[in-house]
């Protein structure tokens, strides 16, 4: 499910994009990179270019990625992620 909106500034229009969680699930299952950005536990925004999803930890909601560019491995959990692919992702 894919759902856009517009925000209308003077001399400016912008789309903005959105996909809800369980569709952004099903992008993080195929093996294609993608860019994501995620809050951390602190409270800060973190952006992550050119990962890929390893694992996925249905009870816990945590997710293993790996960031192709320096080879890092990170746990996530699913609902701190807020953009996919430049796509807000909504609950």
């Amino acid at each position: 499910m894919e759902r856009s909106s517009t925000l209308q500034r003077p001399n400016q229009l912008i789309i903005m994009q959105a996909v809800h969680i369980n569709t952004m699930r099903e992008m993080l299952d195929h093996p294609e990179p993608v860019d994501i950005s995620l809050v951390t536990s602190k409270g800060e925004v973190q952006h992550y270019e050119n990962c890929i999803s390893l694992r996925y930890n249905f009870r816990a909601g945590t997710r293993t990625i790996k960031l192709l560019a320096s080879g890092q491995i990170r746990q996530v959990r699913d609902v701190c992620i807020i953009q996919i692919n430049e796509m807000e992702v909504f609950l």
